[in-house]
């Protein structure tokens, strides 16, 4: 069924933003949907084997008493689960990288081609900004550092700690999200598109805050429905299997099923990441369009054009 194109680079109130939002997301789901599996098929396939060696390790160290000290068993299931958290923290960095960028990429062709993108298109964009990208990406890890030490601080204070805490999240994460739609919509550098997308965030300071709000809820609501299904299967399986007296901390199915469960988990997280980049690109347009007003002055010099 062929959709209509939504135009995103509009002057929209915040309540239209949403609506915006929501209109796109419906529309595009199911081509953006086949475009983020085949970019995320190896990522879930390294996501899955970090699960399990996550859930072997576990589940190795909880079926023990540790009374007796750690024995061979016992070293190797720890190693398992280090080596399974250390992995999945790189395959959790490479694969917010490959969203930001795949889903930055997308929402600026979806505009610029009248909401006609193709996978050729969207990576060969990625491929030229790699560099940018990358930069960008180290960068984001030392200020999410300082998010932390910030936080810890603030955490302290009653109160205005958590408003605090909240507060630099949603602008850390418009800030981000802002940068990457900026370096692709117009093949910036790292520093003119981190300049970008700061100003952006701070000059509409109240606007990323609420929005960043809203849109944080809605997808965490619709990443919760999305999970609820497999989740009632999963608390079943145990509740089941305690009243059973099963051991599944030694069983190959009960493995089986916390490693499907918690790869789920992992991975539904991370495509509400990449709709959340969607969200931050209807916010860049709509911000751009305010400031610099290029849609509004391109339409009216072909209403001069064709008088």
């Amino acid at each position: 069924m062929q959709h209509s194109f939504i135009e995103l680079r509009n002057r929209l109130s915040f309540g239209d933003l949403i609506n915006v939002y929501f209109a796109f997301i419906k529309q595009n789901i199911k081509p953006f949907l086949n475009q983020y599996l085949k970019y995320n098929f190896i990522s879930f396939i390294l996501m899955l084997g970090c699960s399990y060696l996550l859930v072997t390790g576990f589940m190795g160290l909880a079926s023990r008493d540790f009374r007796f000290g750690m024995n061979n068993n016992e070293d190797s299931n720890m190693i398992y689960l280090v080596s399974g958290a250390i992995f999945l923290v790189i395959v959790l960095f490479c694969t917010y990288a490959i969203n930001y960028s795949f889903s930055s990429s997308y929402i600026v062709h979806y505009v610029n081609n009248n909401g006609k993108t193709t996978s050729s298109e969207v990576w060969k964009a990625i491929k030229k900004n790699l560099g940018t990208i990358v930069a960008f990406m180290l960068i984001g890890v030392l200020f999410y550092i300082g998010y932390i030490i910030i936080t810890m601080i603030v955490s302290f204070i009653p109160l205005i700690g958590m408003f605090v805490q909240y507060g630099l999240s949603f602008l850390l994460s418009a800030v981000y999200g802002l940068t990457f739609v900026s370096i692709f919509e117009k093949n910036k550098g790292f520093s003119a598109a981190m300049g970008e997308g700061w100003d952006f965030s701070i000059s509409n300071f109240l606007l990323v805050i609420g929005y960043g709000l809203v849109i944080g809820l809605l997808n965490t609501l619709l990443t919760l429905l999305v999970l609820s299904i497999p989740g009632f299967l999963f608390f079943f399986f145990v509740y089941f299997s305690v009243q059973d007296q099963f051991e599944f901390y030694e069983s190959t199915t009960a493995t089986v099923v916390f490693t499907l469960s918690f790869c789920i988990f992992i991975i539904t997280f991370t495509f509400s990441q990449s709709l959340s980049q969607l969200a931050y690109g209807v916010l860049y347009y709509n911000m751009h369009e305010k400031k610099y007003n290029t849609y509004l002055q391109s339409r009216i010099d072909k209403i001069g054009v064709s008088e």
